[in-house]
């Protein structure tokens, strides 16, 4: 499966599914800061690394690909799998950058300017994920390779 940015994908998206996407992540913001109220800023700021859209942009994702195989007369299923698996590792990945993100503003917004403090960890937060992904293209070539030889 090809990852690739395309604009034409938001004509496929109803209203009501972004709609869906929002409620989402406003229950998981509402949630996160029950938690931090009841239990502490510290364990609050753990839940805030969900991914707060994620199990509504997987469920899009499956209906979507499926939606597209079912028109062309085909069994989407597995397609639909290996488009939520893909969005998953997407998920995983980006988390791993927010970590980065997450450490950047907790280790200097006490003594920086916010408006330095913020740029730089969200440019953390990219170059991490964007390693990450390029890590995981190179091992898995590498593998490829590995298995032919």
């Amino acid at each position: 499966m090809v990852v690739k940015f395309e604009l034409s994908a938001l004509k496929q998206t109803k209203w009501y599914e972004v709609l869906v996407c929002i409620l989402f992540g406003g229950i998981a913001t509402v949630a996160t800061g029950m938690i931090a109220k009841s239990f502490g800023p510290i364990v609050g700021g753990l839940f805030l690394a969900f991914p707060a859209v994620f199990p509504a942009s997987t469920t899009l994702v499956e209906k979507h690909e499926k939606e597209k195989k079912q028109c062309a007369g085909l069994n989407g299923i597995v397609r639909a799998r290996n488009a939520v698996a893909l969005e998953a590792r997407g998920a995983a990945m980006g988390s791993t950058g927010l970590a980065a993100f997450a450490l950047i503003v907790w280790k200097f917004l006490s003594r920086e300017s916010p408006w330095v403090v913020l740029p730089a960890a969200g440019l953390a937060w990219l170059m991490t994920s964007v390693l990450i992904w390029q890590a995981r293209r190179l091992i898995r070539s590498l593998l490829s390779h590995w298995k032919e030889a």
